[in-house]
């Protein structure tokens, strides 16, 4: 665990915490080696949540897109009146 805090401004107990969090959320799982606690990431999960989010996300693009166009309507028609 010391090796996965050492690139950050973390403490061996908030990445232990980090860690289970993830374990329970089944994006890491923990084996045991020995001494060693190896961790392993499973993404899976994340690329089934990018596949739910992708719909949603071109709903909202274009939801975005007309209204970054309609307000563009509006300031010009705004910037035209005497």
């Amino acid at each position: 665990m010391t090796q996965l805090a050492e690139p950050f401004a973390m403490s061996l107990p908030a990445v232990s915490r980090h860690l289970k969090v993830l374990e329970r959320a089944g994006l890491v799982s923990k084996g045991r080696d020995a001494q060693w606690r190896p961790c392993r990431l499973d993404a899976a999960p994340l690329r089934e949540v990018d596949e739910w989010v992708k719909g949603y996300r071109a709903f909202f693009e274009e939801r975005y897109d007309r209204l970054a166009a309609q307000l563009a309507e509006d300031a010009t028609e705004h910037t035209e009146e005497p």
